[in-house]
């Protein structure tokens, strides 16, 4: 049987969405070449786990049961944590063919897997032998042939690629290898990123972090490394956003400080961004530190939700170019509009614009602090909008992923008494 929530109109492994996304440059130019370097990094695993907080977006985009919501995938947990809350149609595109068959697989698992402890353990625990045993009995048979050929297909170092759930999912991947990597930079310089876990109060995070992780940023060859944007395509950060992200300081400063920020600013024993960041996993044992979708209380709604899901491999322009006029409430754009140019960003909220509801809700996210919008688009659609820019830093404080310096939400201003009964009347 066929996994009915996927569609497979567009569906290219070849990478060249992902070609059309990212190169704007010659290759025989110096940011051409980078961006082509890129562009092999990223067309394979990418994200084991996404790397934006569910509970900001959550509150940005006041989900309900008459909710429309067009979100990209990256590692597919934000799909699944939206449909705790239960809106009426969740529709996921990425134009990575990994993410959409890992997306699919967390789709078909929640289905069809035997009950909530089969599910942590697949995607909580991610590396047991079981999980093999439950993916053929229990998944494979109902899973697309596209997702199917992806899990099944051949990976150099474990076989079948669905053995990296016998390994630990989280670190494979390219933000899995690059977050190992770190781990190994941080023991040869003598400290351990997982000390940081057994921190009892915030404050104390903070005295661990200023003496192990911290100093390292200071380290001649670390500087050295942190500003050459092929070191941090691990991050899935293009060359375009790695200006972005530096600005005028040096990258080491930049990335020190926003992994300062994961490690302390909230507490440990909740952020599971932190764990993974830390300890390159989740809280297995008290489940506090895990993404909602995984928490035991939310697994009978994710049941009886996950019918709502369609994903799609195709490009947010294109996706929406496909879909009625006044057909959404919300949107989803992660940090994917760093990658674009204005010519792109404009055809984009043209889409946006003809596609949204009244009220309809765009959240996005950026590597610096300021929406690109406000330069690149016309004025004909940023007036369509409204936005206020000084809500971004307070979003942004609430993000315990704590990479990006910008969270950003737009509402579109059509109608918006039409849009205020309708959520009156749900």
């Amino acid at each position: 049987m066929t996994q009915p929530t996927a569609t497979n109109e567009n569906e290219k492994p070849d990478g060249a969405l992902l070609k059309t996304a990212v190169h704007e440059h010659k290759a025989i130019s110096k940011r051409g070449f980078l961006e082509r370097l890129f562009t092999l990094s990223f067309r394979g695993f990418v994200y084991p786990q996404i790397w934006e907080d569910p509970e900001v977006d959550l509150a940005a985009l006041k989900l309900d049961k008459t909710s429309r919501v067009m979100t990209i995938a990256s590692g597919g947990c934000n799909v699944m944590n939206y449909l705790t809350e239960s809106p009426d149609k969740v529709k996921v595109i990425d134009l990575n063919p990994a993410h959409v068959a890992l997306t699919r697989l967390k789709i078909a698992a929640i289905k069809h897997l035997p009950d909530y402890e089969s599910f942590f353990a697949f995607f909580g625990h991610a590396d047991e032998k079981r999980n093999i045993e439950n993916y053929d009995t229990y998944i494979a048979p109902h899973l697309d042939a596209f997702s199917k050929k992806y899990w099944e297909g051949w990976s150099p170092l474990r076989g079948r690629r669905i053995n990296y759930f016998t390994k630990n999912l989280y670190q494979f991947g390219l933000l899995g290898r690059f977050i190992s990597l770190v781990h190994i930079l941080a023991k040869i310089y003598g400290q351990d990123p997982r000390e940081i876990l057994e921190a009892k109060t915030q404050k104390e995070q903070g005295e661990i972090f200023d003496r192990t992780l911290g100093p390292i940023f200071e380290k001649k060859f670390v500087r050295f490394i942190c500003n050459m944007p092929p070191a941090l395509y691990g991050l899935g950060i293009p060359p375009s956003q790695f200006d972005d992200l530096k600005g005028e300081a040096d990258m080491a400063d930049v990335l020190k400080a926003r992994l300062r920020r994961l490690a302390v600013d909230f507490p440990i024993e909740d952020n599971y961004f932190a764990w993974q960041a830390f300890g390159r996993g989740y809280d297995r044992a008290y489940k506090k530190a895990v993404p909602r979708y995984l928490k035991e209380e939310y697994y009978e709604t994710l049941k009886a939700n996950v019918d709502k899901v369609e994903v799609h491999h195709t490009t947010i322009t294109g996706f929406l170019q496909s879909q009625p006029a006044s057909s959404l409430d919300c949107y989803v754009f992660l940090d994917a509009q760093d990658w674009m140019n204005d010519k792109a960003l404009n055809v984009l909220w043209s889409e946006v614009v003809r596609t949204a509801c009244p009220g309809g809700r765009i959240i996005f996210r950026t590597a610096g602090d300021e929406s690109p919008l406000t330069n690149a688009l016309s004025k004909d659609i940023l007036e369509k909008f409204d936005y206020d820019p000084t809500l971004s830093a307070e979003a942004v404080k609430k993000d315990r992923s704590s990479i990006y310096g910008g969270f950003h939400v737009y509402t579109f201003k059509a109608g918006k008494e039409a849009a205020a009964k309708k959520k009156k009347a749900a």
